[in-house]
């Protein structure tokens, strides 16, 4: 990489920092609160959980295999995220929240949010270890782990966030045949096209990153988000600037 390439890649990330950190700050959230388009199948989501602490069910939670050490990381942290929100949410219901994931530091992680959301609940007398659980350490294993969770009678809502793969489809067609509430996102773009067929509420592409926003989990996923959209603007705004120029004869 060129020293221009490494210039322009450190001011991009020191604006994003800038703008996560300025947007973060309470006198801002207030005077310039964020406006999010609608997204259904979080609303339904929300709406799923809340029905789940009225009826005293099972929300279960998948994260994917993602390993911490690897690009795809940023989608396990998204999974952490939305399950610690959903733990908050359904604090009051006497059926903690189930985690499963194909990762061993992912699934020791997944324990630590779920004992932290019942300590802010006041629910840690129901805390289990086993709520998150290491369902397989491969594909195929993963699947045949985390059926055994779909197909607990008491589990009426299922969430699929992190990196899969196109396996991943027998999880959320099971799922949908139980007739549980399903949401499903990932990183891949095959695990993408998958949810999309089989998957009652499938997110695609950046929609898996919006979640812990829509569910409110914390001021600093809001002001990614919004300067997420500053920047794909500021995109746009340079790839037609130089278009215009090219197109002028400047560059």
């Amino acid at each position: 990489m060129n020293t221009a390439a490494s210039t322009v890649g450190i001011l991009i990330v020191l604006v994003s920092v800038v703008l996560i950190i300025f947007f973060s700050i309470k006198p801002v959230r207030n005077k310039l609160p964020a406006v999010f388009r609608r997204i259904p199948a979080i609303l339904k989501f929300k709406r799923a959980v809340g029905v789940a602490v009225e009826e005293g069910t099972g929300i279960h939670v998948a994260i994917g295999k993602a390993s911490l050490l690897q690009p795809s990381s940023t989608s396990a942290f998204i999974g952490l995220s939305t399950l610690s929100r959903v733990g908050q949410l359904s604090g009051a219901s006497d059926t903690p929240p189930i985690s499963t994931s194909g990762d061993g530091s992912l699934a020791v992680m997944s324990q630590d949010v779920l004992i932290s959301a019942a300590r802010e609940t006041g629910t840690a007398q129901l805390y289990h270890p086993d709520q998150g659980q290491l369902a397989g350490i491969t594909p195929l294993s993963y699947v045949a782990g985390v059926l055994n969770v779909i197909q607990d009678p008491g589990i009426k809502t299922n969430v699929f966030i992190g990196n899969f793969g196109p396996e991943a489809g027998f999880l959320t067609a099971a799922s949908e045949e139980k007739g549980a509430f399903t949401m499903a996102a990932s990183d891949n773009i095959a695990a993408q096209a998958v949810f999309y067929a089989t998957a009652g509420e499938p997110l695609i592409g950046e929609e898996l990153y919006a979640v812990p926003a829509y569910l409110q989990s914390s001021p600093f996923h809001m002001a990614s988000l919004r300067m997420q959209d500053i920047l794909r603007w500021g995109i746009v705004a340079v790839l037609v600037g130089g278009a215009v120029l090219k197109l002028v004869g400047v560059i």
